[in-house]
Formats: structure tokens, sequence, C-alpha cells
């Protein structure tokens, strides 16, 4: 196995590398050098791929140590917004005043179209997320499987590409430009089949309306009360942030419960629920909650209004 040139002497600050790889062995020859490289400058490493790729690296890094930690990206990161805050941030936050190696795969084949543009927004916005970070991060992407599509928003949103001929700048790292490009109206995804206007006065009603849906729709208990404290969530903000109120339609589709708000405020932050607030903070955590709750969360926003749509699976356990 020849290693790629993702090692090296630490660097201070943010280093965040887009890893194409075709095959096995590319896969470990990027990886692998990665972490033992880490180790050798006493640097914790998490390693966050889908399940398959996660055992082949473990099994080529070798013995146990507790400076590794391996996370199925599969579970952790299957809404793409849950990422950042509860995967990344909390490793380093982890382990606060240290430089820490990540390898994150948030992308794989497999996954679903509505899902793509929030992974390509999610590794986007790792580089304003960690700019002030002491981290390197690798992210592996399967070239050999992966549409052109989501290969090019990799190079948009990594300035550093990596791959069997080497190390280089990349020519078309935009992301600020990704992040734009990818809030646009969310695409129609099934007939809503109720709808509930909400204000102050009637936020009770949110959860009563939603949770009748959910029992509908046959979702587990321990979901139903994942979407009950999520869907209040949303409809205290628009209270709070919008002008009083918004409007919630509940659909169901083959694989979800699906529930969106509507409000006239405008989330002018691409990061709002994407990192966690500090213990001492006041208020910002809504959203972040959010994105730890759902197994998908979509965001259109403008200055003419919000619409968030939630996705919880009827087929699952709890999360």
């Amino acid at each position: 196995m020849t290693p790629i040139g993702t090692t090296g002497p630490p660097a201070g600050g943010l280093v965040h590398e887009g890893l194409f790889y075709r095959d096995r062995e590319e896969l470990l020859a990027g990886t692998v050098p990665f972490v033992l490289d880490a180790l050798t400058h006493d640097e914790p490493v998490l390693v966050a791929t889908p399940a398959d790729r996660l055992g082949m690296i473990q099994a080529e890094v070798g013995a146990d140590d507790d400076r590794v930690r391996y996370v199925d990206m599969t579970q952790a990161g299957r809404n793409p917004g849950r990422i950042i805050p509860w995967v990344l941030q909390a490793f380093l936050d982890g382990h606060s005043g240290r430089r820490v190696r990540i390898i994150g795969e948030p992308v794989w084949p497999g996954r679903t179209e509505a899902e793509q543009p929030a992974c390509a927004q999610h590794e986007a916005l790792i580089n304003f997320a960690f700019a002030d970070r002491d981290v390197h991060i690798l992210c592996p992407y399967d070239a050999s499987r992966l549409s052109a599509g989501l290969l090019a928003d990799a190079c948009r949103t990594h300035p550093v590409l990596v791959d069997a001929v080497g190390r280089r700048p990349s020519p078309h790292f935009a992301p600020a430009q990704v992040v734009t490009e990818h809030n646009k109206p969310l695409a129609t995804a099934g007939e809503p089949v109720a709808l509930l206007r909400y204000d102050l006065n009637t936020l009770s009603d949110v959860r009563r309306f939603v949770t009748a849906h959910a029992r509908d729709a046959a979702l587990d208990p321990d979901r139903v009360a994942d979407l009950q404290i999520a869907v209040t969530e949303l409809a205290t903000n628009s209270i709070a942030h919008a002008s009083g109120g918004g409007l919630l339609h509940v659909w169901r589709t083959d694989e979800h419960l699906v529930c969106e708000f509507r409000d006239d405020g405008w989330l002018d932050d691409p990061l709002a629920g994407r990192l966690t607030p500090r213990h001492d903070g006041i208020g910002g955590r809504g959203l972040v909650i959010v994105h730890a709750l759902c197994d998908l969360v979509l965001v259109h926003s403008t200055p003419a209004g919000t619409t968030v749509r939630l996705h919880m699976r009827r087929d699952t356990g709890p999360a």
C-alpha cells in the first residue's frame, strides 16, 4: 500500500481536504497513513465513515488505541445537518486545546437525492465553522461510484484535493457559492395531507396535531417523542422570530413522515443550527436540537420567508 500524500508535519489551523479514491487500495492508502501519522504526533483521531469502510481502516490501523474513535457515519450522520455540531464539533470540544485529525465521509453511494444538497452545504460550511480551529479534516469520496455532480461539489467545497496522483489546491474552491446555490425552493415531495396555522395562542395545538399524524404513520413511540420536541422548537422559533406564527404542513411518503414549517422570517446565517452554543450561552439551541432529532432537515430561507422541512423515518427505532 503506497501512501497518498495526506500526511506530514502538523500544520496550524484548519486543513480541509477531499480524498478521491477509486478502490479499496486507494481508500486505505489515503486514510491509514493519515491515522498513523496523527498517532505519531500524539493527535487524537476521529474516523467517521460508513461501516464497511470503517472496518477496513480499523483492521489496517491495528491494535486498538484510545486516541482513535470510530463512528459509523450512516448512523451518526444520517442527517447531514447533524454532522458538524454532533460529530465533528463534539470531538473537537472533547479535545480542547489539542490539534486533532478527522476522517469524515458524509457522502456515499446510496445517499438519496434529497440528502445530496444538504451534504454539499455541510461540506461547504465546514470551511466557516472551523476556520479558527486547529484541525485537519480529510473527506473521502468514492470517485468510481458517485455522480459527476457530487464530485464537482466536492471540488468546490475542499480547498485541497488528494487522489492517487497527489495533493494539490482545488482550482474550483468556492464554498460560499455552494451554500448559496443549494439554498433553493424545496422540491415537492408529496401532497400535504393536513395543514395547521399556528401562533402563540395555538402552540399546544402543534404538538397534538403532529402527534396524531405521527401515530397514524406508525412511528415508533420514541420517534414520536423526538418529533414532538422538534416541532415545538420550530414553532416556538417562528413565533419568536417571524411575525408571530406560521403554517405547518404534514404528509407521508413511503419512508418518512414529513413536517414542513413556513413563516415570513429570514434565517440569514447559514451556520444557524450547525454549531452547538457555548454551555453558558442563552438561546440558539433550537435548530441544533432539531438537527439532532430528525433524519433529514432541509431549509430554504430568503428575506421573503423561510421553509424548514423535517423528515422522520417510519421504519426505524429510536435515533
